[in-house]
């Protein structure tokens, strides 16, 4: 870094040089230096203030991508990079003026420490004779950075001018002549010595910290209201900034030489001018939609603010200290056999029917790591001493990966391995293994490589088999264990299904159950829809999914409020989600790419109609596999198709449909019996597997 920083005392000496002979005065010479700098450094301010503004008009698009992958952060980066590449943005170059700026700062401090270097061109030799003199005479020390001030102020003085006259310098046959004209530097400037050190004359430099601590202040209150970019950040970045800016303000016009604390101080004033010209010539307002950006931050914010409650400190602290104690009571557990993962409270439905025969069959202890602290896995536990569960929080949880040490772990949480979340450093052999919460493909909605660090697929079905060996074929990857279990979930619906008491109706129920995914029904051709619907002797409920209620309620309200005038007495809302009776209650189901659909008719053996709105595609390169994903395939085997641009006629289609329902009950269930394996026991499939692969690993030496 030495190195580095003499290289740039060069040139800047230089600079300083022609500055000083210009003005013949220290302060003076510093000024010109920080407007020459200035001016040079123009075209990368201009490169700056250009990159602010494409990033502010960026920011809508930005907003509308975290909206639209809110609680995604994996597929929000990757939607950003998408952005940012077409943008030609990289937010890294952001940090290459900063970067200039720390440069020219260490450059500069360089140059006002080695004034006999830089501007009156003395060698490493000449100076060390000097430093030797000034040791001799003062007993400094001569290995302090400040060295050079102090022979300059030294040889100033009458008392040790004349010692130093008498020297016998290499390279300079008038030495005395020479000395003279070094001593003639004026660092003098409005009544302040710049080479001395506002700390070390506290009683007469007090001011000089406050001055360039408050320029700083106002170069940061002029950005805050001006710059296109930081007037869009938050309090916390905005004052945050300002804390560290003046901070070092404050410090760099204490602790070095005062000639240093003029330039920081001129250079903040300047950039100041220089911030007001440029939005002058180069508006923001003509380039960014400010409405726009205004929009998709309300939008951002309803999203971040609907369903949340502040919790007090005193929870806040609670759930710290629950945390730390599930943590270390959890580590404190030697030779767990079997954990079970779990993000969020609700998706214990997805381990429910290997849980259960994993109880009933084995001596196993569960051990149930959950994200979430009102985890309904906790009652569980208090009845069930063979079920342990923790509470572990999303950022204790990096740790505790890490650190895992059990013999199996089980989630449906993909990724693992490629992001925050690893495979265990301290135990290299445990089995990961991957249970899906979904009954379709794995290619078009898993991301490329988000099952690769697993070892084991429990799958839905032998379809399955197929589309992950052939990316492992197409990507060169180890084969992972692959065992068709089923889907338990589906499982538990048909048995409630079945336990639901059957009423005929007059008139059929007709469900229109979306995706909350972009361009679903709801935001694209819900009105359409219902146009086609209504008057035609069904009766219709609309029931969006929870997480569009959660993301969008507002939506929800105002297409609620806009037929709330309408008396026809057929069209219902559901935003109650309490219970599912609803949805096995109808007679069709109308939705896009909703799981729930298909699930409607796994479980009922009941027709659905789809609207084709744009699917939502994960994984674009899923078509390298040439395997048409399940979505696409079932969608013309268990119902019907519709354009959501043209629904013209969608009423008799729908009649037709209802009144030959029973025509497809049988080609459903084949769809069943194909593609979902062991229909009624996954569970125990899934038990099967654990054990065998458990007793595999422990080798006989302990009971499972």
């Amino acid at each position: 870094m030495e190195t580095v920083v003499s290289w740039l005392g060069i040139p800047l000496g230089k600079i300083m040089e022609i500055a000083y002979n210009l003005c013949r005065n220290y302060g003076l010479a510093i000024i010109l230096f920080t407007l020459i700098s200035k001016i040079i450094m123009l075209p990368i301010g201009v490169w700056v203030h250009k990159n602010s503004i494409k990033v502010v008009k960026l920011q809508p698009e930005i907003n509308e991508l975290k909206v639209r992958c809110w609680g995604d952060p994996d597929q929000l980066a990757e939607e950003q990079g998408k952005l940012y590449k077409r943008e030609k943005y990289n937010p890294l170059a952001s940090l290459i003026p900063l970067l200039i700026q720390i440069l020219l700062l260490m450059g500069l401090v360089e140059v006002i420490y080695h004034p006999l270097t830089y501007l009156f061109h003395l060698t490493g030799e000449q100076v060390n004779i000097l430093a030797e003199r000034l040791v001799a005479l003062t007993g400094a020390d001569a290995g302090t950075s400040s060295v050079q001030l102090r022979i300059l102020e030294a040889m100033k003085s009458p008392e040790y001018s004349g010692s130093f006259q008498a020297l016998s310098m290499p390279g300079i046959a008038d030495w005395p002549a020479r000395m003279q004209e070094i001593v003639s530097l004026d660092t003098g400037f409005l009544g302040v010595n710049l080479c001395h050190v506002p700390l070390e004359y506290f009683s007469a430099l007090w001011f000089v910290p406050l001055v360039t601590g408050f320029t700083a202040w106002l170069l940061c209150y002029a950005q805050n209201r001006a710059n296109v970019l930081q007037s869009e950040q938050g309090a916390w970045n905005k004052y945050g900034t300002m804390a560290l800016s003046v901070g070092l303000s404050l410090y760099l016009g204490a602790f070095v030489p005062a000639g240093l604390a003029v330039y920081w101080t001129c250079g903040n004033l300047l950039a100041i001018l220089q911030l007001l010209i440029l939005n002058k010539a180069i508006s923001p307002a003509k380039y960014v939609d400010y409405e726009a950006l205004e929009n998709s931050k309300k939008k951002l914010r309803e999203l971040e603010h609907l369903g949340t409650a502040e919790i007090s400190r005193e929870e806040q602290r609670s759930l710290a200290k629950r945390e730390n104690a599930d943590y270390k009571r959890f580590f404190s557990v030697a030779n767990k056999h079997i954990v079970f993962y779990s993000e969020q409270n609700g998706f214990y439905k997805y381990f429910e029917a290997i849980i259960r025969e994993l109880l009933l069959r084995t001596n196993l202890t569960i051990h149930y790591v959950t994200s979430d602290p009102s985890d309904g896995i906790f009652k569980m536990a208090d009845e069930n001493p063979k079920i342990k569960a923790y509470y572990i929080g999303e950022k204790k949880l990096i740790t505790l990966f890490m650190k895992m040490d059990a013999q199996m772990v089980i989630m449906t949480m993909s990724d693992l391995d490629n992001y925050h979340y690893k495979r265990s450093y301290v135990k290299k052999d445990i089995e990961y293994v991957y249970v899906f919460h979904y009954p379709l493909s794995t290619h078009m909605v898993l991301h490329t490589g988000a099952l690769d660090h697993y070892d084991t697929i429990l799958c839905v079905g032998e379809f399955q088999f197929a589309e992950i060996r052939k990316q492992e074929e197409l990507y060169n990857l180890p084969q992972k264990k692959l065992v068709a279990c089923g889907y338990g979930q589906l499982e538990k619906l048909y048995e409630s299904y079945t336990k639901t008491e059957k009423t005929e109706r007059a008139r059929k129920k007709i469900l229109i159950a979306p995706s909350w995914q972009q361009d679903n029904i709801l935001d694209s051709c819900i009105d359409s829809l219902l146009k086609e619907l209504l008057g035609h002797g069904y009766d219709v409920t609309v029931r969006p999914h929870p997480e569009y209620m959660k993301r969008y309620k507002p939506r929800m309200d105002e297409i609620i409020n806009r037929y709330s005038g309408y008396d026809g007495g057929d069209l219902f809302f559901e935003t109650d989600f309490t219970s599912n009776q609803s949805i096995y209650d109808s007679d069709v189901v109308i939705s896009d790419w909703s799981g729930t659909a298909y699930e409607f008719s796994l479980v009922t053996l009941k027709p659905c109609v789809f609207v084709d709105t744009p699917p939502k595609i994960n994984n674009p390169e899923y078509v390298k596999l040439g395997i048409e994903p399940l979505e696409f395939t079932l969608r013309d085997q268990i119902g019907i198709r519709v354009d959501p641009a043209d629904m013209t006629g969608l009423a008799e289609r729908l009649q037709d449909l209802v009144d030959r329902s029973e025509d497809r009950t049988e080609k459903i269930r084949d769809i069943r019996d194909r593609y979902i394996s062991n229909f009624g026991s996954s569970g125990y499939a899934a038990e099967q597997y654990i054990v065998s692969s458990l007793k595999e690993r422990t080798a006989g030496k302990q009971s499972v």
